[in-house]
């Protein structure tokens, strides 16, 4: 059984290279850089999301943006995005960048509606997409290694220096230390690394001395100075950048949707100097960035080697069970975390009681015992499995979806709905024709004839969509996991760049 480290960043080091300066920079686009390669967006607006039900967010896994911790989806994009979906009657699911990819296709090609990763607005992202209007405003400041002492102060003291500063091709960092060389004939030495490596990993690397100096916005660079040793603030090489969604520049609908939100939580004043922010953002801000005493956790070694998996603490034992039982353990882990939060002492107002919420009617387990996690994981995986099995002649996708909607609103509200769909001459083992139905039975018109009545149709319908978002995140957790474990030091850190005249 795979454990995997809850950080999901890999030990680098320094590869130095002595190639020309136009022969590194093909060299980092093909081997380093994920090149933008659609550049005509896809027709999905406000309309065909809201259609969908699903707001898809872009973003990288790390404290600032999402991470689980113990199992919960947090994290300052996440929850800000959150607020906006849930205000606009959505369902949000999470799409993690991988390795090789770049989010400005996975934007334009459909696979997400918004990157929401603490980008800046520069020139070369507007030649790509679209942004919103701002939600903070941030400076970039240098960032050196213990190891360098003493570290420059000012840019003059780092200009004509051997320092390299490690920073990833497709950043913003990268176009403001290009503009320092050029316009202000500064002479500096870039490091390109991946863009596996996000601000944070980078920041990480830095303080273990792996790197000797990076850039950071100074709200991240504040964060992880609280958790992270060996950190030294440089000079400030631009000011009052503005971060923003990024979003297709052919969404006018969402765009001003999103401008709506964002101005009742952000806003200028006359100076711009000091900006105007919810209580709602002040929070988040205090949480994330601040405060930050869960991203100190999140980075805390001992916590670290305390969790059990990266999922949630429960990953051994729902590995486990699902194996024993020929089921899908990131699935039911999904649903521990819509049933439950991962609370073990959870119970609901119908009387489902621990992790999985059983029903205690529905076992033959004494009640007690039911807030035991292994009794509680066991006795609601064979109910869902039984569920599953009642369902066994439809294709996976299928399955799952009316075994959890099952799970949810009980067999008898599902034969309705499938009954309804016959009725309407709409396939009854399609997941999508009987939602359309479970729907229908919060109507009069529908439910008085239904043998069973009355059922809020809403719920198990969110309550897949949401579990199967869910689960889709969980993959692509596990898959950086692997990618990172499987590409350890090999690929991680570049090539220095010799920009000097």
């Amino acid at each position: 059984m795979r454990v995997w480290s809850v950080t999901l960043i890999a030990v680098v080091f320094a590869i130095s290279a002595c190639t020309e300066a136009d022969q590194e920079e093909v060299k980092v686009e093909s081997e380093l850089h994920s090149p933008v390669t659609v550049t005509e967006p896809v027709a999905r607006d406000f309309a065909e999301i809201s259609n969908s039900g699903v707001l898809r967010m872009i973003t990288h896994y790390s404290s600032n943006t999402y991470f689980l911790n113990q199992g919960i989806e947090v994290g300052f994009e996440y929850e800000l995005v959150r607020e906006f979906a849930r205000e606009n009657d959505l369902a949000l699911e999470v799409v993690i960048v991988g390795a090789d990819e770049n989010p400005f296709d996975l934007l334009n090609s459909g696979a997400g509606d918004v990157i929401a990763a603490n980008y800046t607005i520069t020139p070369e992202r507007r030649e790509i997409v679209s942004f919103t209007r701002p939600y903070n405003l941030v400076d970039q400041m240098l960032v050196f290694s213990s190891q360098i002492s003493p570290y420059p102060e000012t840019l003059e003291e780092l200009s004509g220096s051997d320092i390299p500063i490690s920073v990833r091709r497709n950043s913003s960092y990268f176009v403001t230390l290009t503009n320092l060389i050029e316009e202000k004939n500064y002479d500096i030495n870039i490091e390109l690394i991946s863009d596996a490596l996000d601000t944070e990993a980078t920041l990480v690397q830095v303080s273990e001395g792996n790197l000797l100096a990076t850039v950071a916005d100074d709200n991240m660079f504040d964060a992880a100075n609280r958790y992270m040793d060996g950190l030294f603030p440089g000079p400030v090489i631009s000011e009052k950048d503005t971060i923003a969604w990024a979003i297709r520049n052919n969404s006018p609908d969402l765009e001003a949707r999103m401008n709506r939100f964002l101005y009742k939580h952000f806003r200028f004043t006359e100076d711009r100097d000091r900006p105007r922010r919810s209580t709602f953002l002040n929070v988040l801000r205090r949480k994330y960035f601040e405060e930050s005493r869960q991203i100190a956790e999140y980075y805390n070694p001992e916590w670290q080697y305390q969790t059990i998996g990266i999922i949630s603490p429960y990953d051994d034992m729902v590995q486990a069970i699902a194996d024993s039982m020929g089921l899908d353990w990131l699935m039911l882990t999904a649903m521990i975390a819509q049933e439950s939060s991962f609370n073990p002492n959870s119970k609901s107002w119908a009387g489902a009681v621990g992790l999985m919420q059983v029903i205690p009617r529905f076992v033959e387990t004494e009640y007690e015992k039911l807030y035991d996690p292994v009794t509680n994981i066991k006795e609601g995986s064979r109910i869902i499995k039984e569920h599953l099995r009642h369902y066994s002649y439809m294709d996976s996708t299928n399955q799952w979806a009316m075994a959890l909607a099952t799970y949810n609103v009980g067999l008898g509200h599902m034969a309705d709905a499938r009954r309804l769909a016959i009725d309407a001459n709409r396939n009854p083992n399609e997941w999508e024709n009987v939602a359309d139905a479970l729907l229908k039975l919060m109507q009069r018109r529908y439910y008085q004839d239904a043998r069973y009545g009355f059922a809020r149709g809403i719920e198990p319908v969110q309550y897949v969509k949401e579990i199967m978002n869910r689960y889709r995140t969980y993959e692509a957790i596990i898959a950086l996991a692997e990618n990172q474990q499987r590409t350890g030091v090999t690929n991680l850190i570049g090539t220095d760049i010799n920009r000097r005249p």
